[in-house]
């Protein structure tokens, strides 16, 4: 089924890290369907997205699907001028 996975507050250089096993703890259960809930999210940086875009490629590697949801402000203006709003957005 669908997995989510929710994030809240900052996804930078420092917070990034502490992630890593949530993210691969759902590339080993291969979720067919992954959900990112940033809807809390404040701010990410380069680290952050670059955490965001590993998960894309690996579950993309064994035909999962990966989108984020609920992005706003500061976040979301990373995610568009990356251009990454047309490939992990809904």
């Amino acid at each position: 089924g669908v997995a989510t996975l929710r994030i809240e507050g900052e996804l930078d250089a420092v917070t990034t890290p502490d992630l890593r096993p949530s993210i691969d703890a759902l590339l080993a259960e291969r979720h067919p369907r992954v959900v990112v809930d940033a809807s809390g999210l404040r701010l990410v940086d380069s680290r952050g997205v670059g955490g965001l875009v590993f998960l894309y490629k690996k579950a993309k590697e064994y035909g999962g699907v990966v989108t984020v949801h609920g992005l706003c402000n500061q976040p979301a203006a990373i995610f568009k001028l990356l251009r990454l709003d047309r490939v992990l957005l809904v």
